[in-house]
């Protein structure tokens, strides 16, 4: 009599979700949240009462200055830290400080050099208590599918950088998480092969549905990409702006000569580099 299977050896349900990506409902919630790194005299607050819905489905990218607390944050919501003040939520359960609940991508791919790009990929799945062979044969129609087909058995060194980013990628999508974390997954790529990558990217949201959270530096990425595009302002960094981007899907590279791009780009601009509005002077005898 064959050998029962255990739960965590069942493969699980196919990736492919719906054709295009939908947003119902908030995924994910950050509420009021601050960090403060140290304590007294010496004690810098990286982000203060943060507080952002995202949608199911929805992709959305964080953009600020260097320095105003983007990978805070994101670690913030991995449960890499507990914030100082404040909650995460997702689908309405607090996670604040529990790891592993969502998927998170680097700017660096983190591809282990004595695995094949195969065996990378499979890496999360393997991890999650999937057998080896089953891991493989869950992920290899899925790599001919994205662009990895013939390189199953490379290893990453033989990789140009796009490519090692679509590994990074994929298997990052393989560890089944509904939320993705993705802090400048593209920023060392060069500008053509960046454009390929946010195509790609695309796809692949459209593909499986997930939501999706980018930070970049890049203000026309994050305008191509994104439904929304959330402004934090210099340390500590806070909400400036949420600015919906007014594009339709699908949304093709030519949308970058188009009037609706060049607007929230300029406005998008604005926030990162003007001033902060200055106060209203107090009325005269106003102590």
């Amino acid at each position: 009599m064959p050998e029962p299977r255990r739960p965590h050896d069942r493969t699980p349900e196919p990736l492919a979700a719906p054709a295009t990506a939908t947003m119902t409902g908030v995924k994910l919630s950050l509420r009021d949240i601050t960090h403060v790194f140290g304590n007294g005299a010496g004690a810098i607050t990286a982000v203060e009462d943060v507080a952002i819905d995202i949608p199911a489905g929805g992709l959305v990218s964080v953009i600020g200055r260097s320095g105003c607390g983007k990978t805070t944050l994101f670690n913030i919501v991995a449960g890499l830290l507990r914030p100082t003040r404040g909650r995460v939520l997702l689908d309405g359960e607090d996670i604040s400080g529990r790891a592993g609940l969502v998927s998170y991508m680097l700017q660096k791919d983190l591809l282990l050099p004595w695995r094949t790009v195969l065996d990378n990929v499979v890496l999360g799945l393997e991890l999650g208590g999937m057998r080896m062979a089953e891991a493989r044969a869950h992920a290899l129609p899925l790599m001919r599918r994205y662009g990895l087909g013939g390189f199953e058995a490379q290893y990453p060194a033989a990789l140009s950088g796009g490519m090692r980013q679509r590994a990074a990628l994929l298997r990052t999508l393989l560890c089944d998480r509904d939320v993705i974390l993705l802090d400048e997954p593209f920023g060392a790529l060069d500008a053509q092969t960046r454009f390929r990558m946010q195509e790609w990217l695309l796809d692949l949201w459209q593909d499986f549905g997930r939501t999706v959270v980018l930070v970049t530096h890049d203000v026309d990425e994050a305008v191509f990409l994104s439904d929304e595009i959330v402004v934090l302002s210099p340390r500590p960094g806070r909400v400036r702006a949420r600015l919906p981007v007014p594009l339709a899907r699908p949304r093709p590279r030519g949308v970058v000569t188009s009037a609706g791009f060049a607007r929230t780009k300029e406005r998008c601009l604005e926030l990162l580099f003007d001033a902060e509005p200055a106060p209203s002077p107090e009325p005269a005898g106003a102590r």
